[in-house]
């Protein structure tokens, strides 16, 4: 994407490149120490969460399982429909007496993340806890303990490393406050 183009879209940028960087250093290394001893499943919820998770698995520094999991409650809008699809590949999802950390992009409603915590948790897991890259507490309606958080934002709809818009955006390095009039209705 063209720097024109980027300053189309984003009205400015929230997180720069290397604050994530630090940050998810900063709770890899507490996922590591937390974790000590263990082996715990990490289910990066797709498809935002891909970005975060990647770079999130490589600052971790014990034996980790991966597996992904598909949840929306977004599709091509801006604001959750509130009915939460879960869906798991081809090969299922083990979770029976694991220990899981549900990796997320972001916390908005808290719906998509109560779905996947309790679909986590019908499928045995031993204990299930919550790493998002983002927490928008002011949008909360259902109550999630996130244990691991990369930011706090504000009520402002953002994009880049991995959250989109439309499907758009995913690619940027930093994250960036999306321009209204992209995604308002004329």
């Amino acid at each position: 994407m063209k720097t024109e183009d980027i300053n189309s879209v984003v009205d400015r940028v929230l997180i720069s490149e290397e604050e994530i960087r630090r940050k998810v250093a900063e709770v890899g290394a507490r996922i590591s120490r937390d974790y000590a001893g263990k082996e715990p499943l990490i289910v990066a919820v797709l498809s935002g969460s891909f970005i975060f998770a990647s770079d999130l698995v490589r600052a971790i520094t014990i034996p980790v399982g991966i597996s992904f999991i598909y949840a929306s409650s977004y599709g091509e809008g801006s604001e959750s429909t509130g009915r939460v699809d879960i869906r798991t590949g081809k090969g299922g999802l083990d979770a029976e007496g694991r220990d899981v950390i549900i990796v997320e992009d972001i916390v908005d409603t808290g719906r998509t993340l109560s779905a996947v915590r309790d679909f986590l948790i019908e499928k045995g897991a031993k204990s299930v806890e919550i790493c998002t890259f983002l927490d928008k507490p002011a949008r909360r309606v259902v109550p999630v303990d996130v244990r691991y958080m990369c930011f706090d934002i504000p009520n402002e709809f953002v994009v880049g490393y991995g959250l989109d818009y439309a499907y758009k955006y995913r690619q940027l390095p930093f994250v960036g406050v999306l321009k209204p009039e992209v995604y308002e209705e004329n």
